[in-house]
């Protein structure tokens, strides 16, 4: 169900599932709130119910089945949504039982990845990962087509449904095996964009952290903040995965001290697996990256379980060992802290990008970070040292470079471990 006219809200009728090991179930339903919303749908009415676990064949009891039967038909509902995700039996049994659509959280941030997908490669990438979620759940789509003959040969004694569910699924996976070939081709070219930008011997760090949190606000920010004004700014709004494509800009900062500044997808509890692997390569900006800001509402009552979350994927990501900046945002809306900004502990500061409040400070952490433990020397490298000319370019911040008579004159910020090696080419600062 694609809903074309953005002016028309589709109603359905939100159900959810409390188990007895649920801690957050309020949280959960609200934030499907959210998605639904951020999927231009109106939830009409809400069914809920508690039990011990799912019901195998229908997710909620059969009373409660019918309930939400019943609240469709009353309410007009076009389409169920789950709070949970479900099987595909579930799911082609809770549509038989209500006669209307059903989605589970899994198909609705499918949904809304497919609405706000920009580019090519974010396109295929949702199309991958859609496709890879629709292929086992494809039985029952031909039900009503009944056990007709008809087919010829191998497939004489086939109903027309086996037969169209046998095309849809070897249609799908060839397009599948395409998609994949596509998003390969893409991923080299990324880490050869990556690698380029390595060699430019710019820090880069990442921006990372739950949907909404405010990264793309920051990434703004700080290109407006530094000067910056042939950057482009990024798209931002308050809507859950409101940019779905990784951003890097570059970030101009007193000492010819830049960085490049990375704005990425936004995480969700629960995200899709499917999502997760086709946007790894867009994820992985963060997992080569010199220093990971995690981006945290810290006016959101839940924002210690969304760090959970960040820092779970970034494990996923296998960049839980990179070192991080915590980045409580929307702190003016906190009202302990809100006269406080910017409010700094070790690795943890509070701001309000929105307001402008504590963009410096934050600036100067991750300075501090990304070039900790650097110096930045005059060196004159005779021609025949060429060698370590290459390796400032690959592994130092090159400010200046001058061809002289008697050799090649490089002002650089140098790393420590490289420092010893170009000591005894060091010169004296030009006047």
């Amino acid at each position: 169900m694609r809903m074309e006219n953005t002016e028309d809200l589709v109603r359905v009728v939100l159900a959810g599932l409390e188990l007895d090991t649920d801690e957050d179930f309020e949280h959960s339903m609200e934030e499907m709130l959210s998605l639904v919303d951020a999927c231009n749908m109106e939830v009409v009415d809400v069914v809920r119910q508690k039990l011990p676990h799912p019901e195998a064949g229908t997710y909620l009891g059969k009373g409660k089945a019918n309930e939400l039967k019943e609240a469709v038909i009353q309410t007009g509902a076009e389409c169920c949504v789950f709070e949970g995700n479900l099987s595909p039996a579930q799911l082609r049994n809770l549509q038989n039982i209500t006669g209307v659509e059903v989605w589970d959280r899994t198909r609705l941030i499918l949904e809304i990845f497919s609405r706000r997908a920009r580019t090519r490669e974010a396109r295929l990438q949702v199309e991958s990962a859609y496709l890879q979620y629709m292929l086992p759940r494809l039985s029952g789509m031909w039900q009503h087509l009944g056990r007709q003959g008809g087919a010829s040969g191998s497939m004489s004694n086939r109903g027309i449904g086996e037969t169209q569910l046998e095309l849809d699924r070897r249609h799908i996976n060839t397009r599948i095996a395409e998609l994949s070939r596509e998003l390969e081709t893409i991923t080299k070219t990324h880490n050869v964009q990556r690698a380029g930008r390595m060699k430019s011997t710019l820090p880069s760090v990442a921006l990372v952290g739950y949907t909404n949190a405010g990264k793309s606000t920051i990434l703004n920010k700080l290109v407006e903040y530094s000067g910056n004004s042939d950057e482009k700014k990024v798209f931002q709004k308050d809507m859950l995965f409101a940019t779905l494509d990784t951003s890097i800009r570059r970030i101009h900062t007193e000492g010819n001290k830049d960085f490049l500044l990375s704005d990425t997808v936004g995480f969700i509890e629960d995200l899709p697996t499917t999502l997760i692997k086709a946007f790894r390569s867009t994820l992985e900006e963060a997992a080569h990256a010199d220093l990971i800001v995690v981006v945290l509402d810290v006016s959101d009552p839940y924002y210690r379980r969304h760090k959970r979350v960040t820092e779970d994927t970034l494990k996923e990501l296998e960049a839980d060992t990179i070192p991080r900046i915590y980045c409580m945002n929307k702190a003016d809306l906190v009202e302990d802290y809100s006269d406080q900004l910017p409010k700094i502990k070790e690795d943890e500061i509070w701001i309000s990008a929105e307001q402008g409040r504590g963009l410096q400070e934050l600036l100067d952490m991750i300075i501090a970070k990304v070039y900790s433990g650097s110096e930045t020397v005059n060196i004159l490298l005779p021609f025949a040292r060429g060698d370590l000319l290459n390796l400032l370019h690959n592994r130092a911040h090159i400010l200046s470079e001058e061809y002289q008579a008697d050799g090649v004159a490089v002002t650089v910020n140098c790393p420590a471990e490289l420092l010893e090696r170009v000591r005894e080419y060091q010169v004296a600062e030009p006047d």
